[in-house]
């Protein structure tokens, strides 16, 4: 579980950073027409990879519960 830990901070951190500012406030907008496009390449791996990880923790920590219990 640990190691899944890590793993997740890691995926996380490699992320391309999605640069919502105060200027795409003030603009109303207008760019939002253009970042709704679905990732491609590296950001749709690292996505996949992060999901799968979360998904992963998940079952860990309830396998751990069950196994603590019993």
């Amino acid at each position: 579980m640990l190691i899944d830990s890590v793993l997740i901070i890691i995926a996380v951190l490699m992320q391309p950073a999605k640069n919502d500012n105060a200027a795409s406030a003030l603009s109303g907008g207008a760019t939002d027409l253009f970042s709704k496009q679905k990732p491609r390449g590296f950001e749709a791996f690292m996505q996949r990879v992060t999901v799968v990880l979360g998904v992963l923790f998940f079952a860990l920590a309830l396998a751990l519960v069950y196994i603590s219990s019993h």
